[in-house]
């Protein structure tokens, strides 16, 4: 790889991530929900990119800064990653409800948006797994 920093090459894996896991949302989404808005998918397309780079800027933390305990990378993609995702499901809370029920049905337990955060918690993990594997913990 051409990138030589630690840190440049976690958030280019991040976005990269990101852009895979984006790019799928906006092609199958539709397949789902039908009368989703462009903006919606671009959203969620633009959100992933954006997600995958701050787990992988976020990776330079190996300790929490109060408390100075150690954070391995399981416990950083955990943690942002479902910090990310209860945040965009607080503020599209209507339009992931849209999207879960047409994905899940109107009387399923699983159409609650924020089950949104147990997907971020995922992703955000895999994400993290992958830059820590391929470009270390950052900064050394």
């Amino acid at each position: 790889m051409l990138i030589e920093n630690s840190q440049m090459k976690r958030i280019f894996i991040g976005k990269t991530l990101g852009f895979i896991i984006g790019l799928s949302a906006f092609f199958l989404i539709p397949h789902f929900m039908p009368d989703a808005s462009q903006r919606f998918l671009w959203a969620f397309f633009l959100w992933y990119i954006t997600f995958g780079a701050i787990i992988g800027a976020f990776g330079t933390m190996a300790k929490f800064p109060v408390i100075n305990i150690s954070m391995p990378w399981w416990f950083r993609g955990l943690y942002v990653g479902g910090w990310l995702n209860f945040v965009i499901a607080l503020f599209a809370y209507d339009d992931l409800l849209s999207f879960m029920i047409s994905f899940f049905g109107a009387d399923s337990p699983f159409a609650n948006p924020y089950l949104f955060i147990l997907e971020g918690c995922f992703i955000g993990l895999v994400i993290d797994f992958f830059a820590t594997r391929y470009a270390g913990d950052g900064i050394e």
